[in-house]
């Protein structure tokens, strides 16, 4: 935060100071006691399991003041006590505070898959040009949007914000907090539709990431998806709509896409000019992530030919293609997984030339409601005519794919493990040098472990 002091957090948030001086100096805000350091705003969260202000007292063995919602009257303390009503909502208005004193453009991106790996190639097309503001690791959240707004700086001259959303009426929130300029909706999923229930309820929250935003102002849509093409009419969008994507009639679309052992190559398109990109990542996915990336960048008056280039040197947090020399190909995509970036990664791995063999080992995917056994199904019928030759699941919910998959006439072999580790042993003991492994499922199933056994 800059110059930022208790005074000007009573100001944004409505509090009343309990102890301390108003005119300390705050240089950040921190969520957790255990990574608190010298200068930093506590905000104790009540979780579902633990309370932080339990741990206040501890936190300001090093932190130079605090939030709290659950002392009154006189405190007795050196350091300032902030009473407020909600320390949630409090770190919004603090977050919403401080994106008042940086008035720059910003880009908000949400979507049921892509957002991370969008805002990153967003971020890296607007850096060729502009001093850019993003969104570290995945503060996306209702607490994670407030964090990073409170970190925006002086010196940069656009933002790239990820918007993510997992309950009605959340979206209002963050775009109210944001004031952003321009969105991104990447696509429409079913991630969270355990809470949502319809896809069609999850488009209406994704957009209302317009909700904020002036009629003058960008909204940019994948055109892939089929939710997404009618989202204007469906959704009486009024702000400026540009659409993004592989096909012909978008605004910005990508054409002659050609996939390459670890990287695609393909031609970008707007109106009359066209641009020749080198992507280091693989994925038709990934393609139009970079086209909106592109998109973006024209939009703010960065040409597409210099956004370009920055894409050579591309490597994305979330899938990584990792080539084990005398071992073995990796493609580590287990942060997390939903159908739509379950087939995404699936179509990856199909499209690397390989001279050996192709292994999916794919775990559960979580929080897909009541319909979770079919959509694991839909996987093993996606997968059925790919050309795969062996399949490792892990999880309950995966034996459905399992069982779709035996009883098609596909010649993938299938295996189960009842754990991690025993199916990291068995690949370990199987994979050879031209073989390419895709490792995929929700980040619960903890996937990561056998990974970093394959890498140890």
């Amino acid at each position: 935060m800059e110059n930022i002091t208790v005074k000007d957090i009573i100001e944004m948030t409505g509090g009343v100071l309990l102890c301390g001086d108003e005119n300390t100096v705050l240089t950040d805000i921190c969520i957790n006691s255990k990574e608190i350091k010298e200068g930093d705003l506590f905000v104790p969260i009540i979780g579902e399991r633990v309370d932080a202000h339990r741990f206040i007292e501890s936190a300001l063995d090093k932190g130079a003041a605090t939030l709290t919602s659950q002392h009154d009257g006189i405190v007795v303390a050196q350091k300032p006590y902030i009473r407020v009503d909600d320390t949630v909502a409090a770190l919004q208005n603090i977050g919403a505070g401080i994106r008042k004193r940086h008035p720059i453009p910003v880009v908000a991106v949400t979507g049921s898959v892509g957002k991370t790996t969008t805002r990153e190639m967003i971020t890296r097309a607007l850096s060729a040009g502009k001093k850019t503001f993003h969104t570290d690791k995945n503060f996306n959240s209702q607490i994670g949007v407030p964090l990073t707004l409170s970190r925006m700086d002086s010196e940069s001259e656009i933002a790239v914000l990820e918007l993510g959303i997992s309950e009605v009426g959340q979206m209002d929130v963050l775009s109210e907090l944001v004031k952003p300029n321009m969105a991104v909706v990447t696509t429409i999923g079913v991630a969270h539709i355990e809470f949502m229930k319809t896809q069609e309820t999850i488009r209406h929250e994704k957009l209302r990431i317009v909700s904020s935003m002036k009629e003058d102002d960008i909204l940019f849509l994948n055109g892939d998806d089929d939710l997404l093409k009618e989202a204007v009419e469906a959704e009486q969008i009024t702000c400026k709509t540009l659409f993004y994507g592989t096909s012909d009639w978008c605004d910005y679309y990508a054409k002659d896409i050609e996939y390459h052992d670890s990287y695609t190559t393909f031609t970008c398109v707007h109106k009359d000019e066209q641009v020749k990109v080198y992507l280091n990542t693989l994925g038709k996915h990934n393609v139009a992530n970079c086209v909106v990336a592109l998109a973006v960048a024209n939009e703010n008056g960065i040409s597409m030919e210099l956004a370009a280039k920055s894409f050579k040197e591309f490597e994305g947090q979330r899938q990584r293609v990792i080539p084990l020399e005398n071992k073995f190909t990796l493609i580590d995509d287990t942060y997390n997984a939903s159908p739509d970036s379950m087939k995404a990664s699936i179509n990856v791995l199909c499209d690397m030339s390989c001279e050996g063999r192709r292994v999916a080992v794919l775990g559960d995917m979580f929080e897909l409601g009541a319909n979770e056994v079919l959509y694991h199904e839909q996987i093993g019928e996606f997968l059925i005519d790919k050309p795969i030759d062996e399949l490792v699941v892990l999880g309950e919910l995966s034996q459905n794919i399992k069982r779709v998959v035996e009883a098609s006439d596909s010649k993938i072999k299938v295996y189960t493990f009842s754990d991690n580790e025993e199916a990291a042993i068995y690949l370990m003991a199987t994979l050879k040098p031209e073989d390419i492994v895709l490792i995929k499922a929700s980040n619960g199933m903890k996937l990561k472990e056998i990974v970093n056994i394959l890498l140890s």
